[in-house]
């Protein structure tokens, strides 16, 4: 089912989705060309990412899988543990496995490198979802949900920290976000390097589910005065994964459509992609039927289908304007 003007009037006064808590959504605005479409039933619960030779991968059952250009499923890597994936410009599978608490990169040769496994001689706590900017730079969360008894990561303090950081060229890892966000999810490095976007989904009782916006610097370290709230969806579920299209509009794979008591309501429109504005204006959102929404990604050969991951489903929606590209086209090598 496709929304286009169901979130205005929905909820009453003082919940996040009141009529004076969001932006208009121009119903005149064409985003989407259909409605979602179930492509398969498994295998799908995160981290899908495109490659325009091979078709999407996804993350599920512990597995790295691969879904065809013809369609055909099968399992790419067994045993993963990975969360977020993300093709390089040279076209290497970059992985969060958020089971090895560790960012780990898939050579075209059929090698894997580690890339990071801590910081500070402390290991990760469950690398999330990552992002790629314009020189090569990787950029990834690291929250911990479920289990919080092996966390080691800690600030000066002694403070445990579930934070962003940055991998260079060189192999240099640096936290460029801590304590400014509660646990961050999704993130989204813009084309132009100028700006981070980072999930703060915290789906604990009480937690922040939230969506920020940070300015980068030249040498990709974050500018934390810029912090700037772009959305809050209050006590639903917050955001995950988010992709932009060459337009520069973000889509953020939140909410609920069956509520998760105490800790999560579904009070707002339910579960899918939400699409905001450069300028963080909610333009749109396309509901998806199936519990939880966790991310996206644009693939097909004009970049023009949105991929949704739902509670290891995997769904399809065509869309007016392409995905930013990340991968070389089919023609390059």
């Amino acid at each position: 089912m496709l929304v286009l003007s169901a979130i205005l009037g929905m909820t009453s006064a003082g919940t996040a989705f009141a009529q004076d808590a969001v932006s208009p959504v121009n119903s005149s605005l064409a985003i989407f060309t259909g409605h979602p479409k179930l492509l398969q039933e498994h295998g799908a619960g995160e981290g899908p990412a495109w490659h325009p030779e091979k078709g999407l991968f996804t993350s599920g059952e512990g597995n790295i899988n691969l879904r065809s250009l013809n369609g055909e499923t099968s399992v790419y890597q067994t045993d993963s543990g990975s969360n977020g994936l993300m093709f390089d410009r040279e076209g290497r599978l970059v992985v969060c496995e958020a089971v090895r608490r560790r960012i780990v990169r898939l050579e075209l040769d059929g090698s894997k490198t580690v890339l990071a496994d801590g910081f500070d001689g402390m290991k990760f706590n469950q690398p999330n979802d990552l992002s790629i900017d314009s020189v090569g730079r990787i950029y990834f969360t690291d929250p911990q949900y479920g289990d919080r008894s092996n966390m080691e990561l800690v600030d000066e303090a002694g403070k445990h920290v579930e934070g962003v950081y940055r991998i260079d060229l060189d192999g240099t890892v640096s936290r460029i976000i801590a304590h400014e966000v509660d646990r961050p999810n999704g993130l989204v490095v813009t084309p132009d390097d100028r700006s981070l976007f980072v999930a703060d989904n915290n789906n604990g009782l009480g937690g922040a589910r939230k969506l920020w916006r940070f300015d980068l610097k030249a040498n990709g370290s974050v500018d934390l005065s810029s912090q700037t709230l772009v959305h809050d969806w209050g006590t639903t579920r917050g955001p995950d994964g988010m992709k932009l299209d060459q337009q520069g509009r973000l889509y953020v794979a939140a909410g609920l459509n069956e509520p998760h008591l105490p800790q999560e309501t579904a009070e707002q429109p339910t579960a899918g992609v939400y699409v905001f504005s450069e300028e963080g204006k909610l333009l749109d959102y396309l509901q998806i039927p199936r519990d939880e929404t966790t991310n996206c990604a644009f693939g097909g050969d004009d970049l023009k289908t949105l991929f949704v991951t739902a509670g290891g489903t995997l769904w399809s929606v065509q869309t007016v304007a392409a995905g930013a590209p990340v991968f070389p086209s089919r023609s390059s090598k």
